[in-house]
């Protein structure tokens, strides 16, 4: 099956939890100006909800996942402390 390399480094949202070796789930993925739905791999079960980060096309419309916080959110809530 041919690779979807577009999709590897963009973020989601995890629609079906995943379980880890147990099974996939599904994930919408921004990509390519849009939206698209792909099976979605985890090393660890992710729950429904959560951000992701495509790390691997595991050939058509499956991608393997990791969890994701987006790391200028995360600045966001520490610069009030700052100054």
């Amino acid at each position: 099956m041919p690779q979807d390399e577009a999709v590897i480094g963009c973020t989601g949202k995890i629609l079906i939890g995943t379980r880890g070796s147990a099974g996939p789930g599904e994930v919408l993925v921004r990509v390519r100006g849009g939206s698209e739905t792909f099976l979605a791999w985890s090393e660890h079960p992710l729950p429904t909800g959560a951000t992701v980060l495509v790390i691997e096309s595991r050939g058509c419309r499956e991608v393997g996942v990791i969890e994701w916080v987006d790391p200028l959110d995360a600045l966001g809530g520490d610069t009030a402390d700052a100054g």
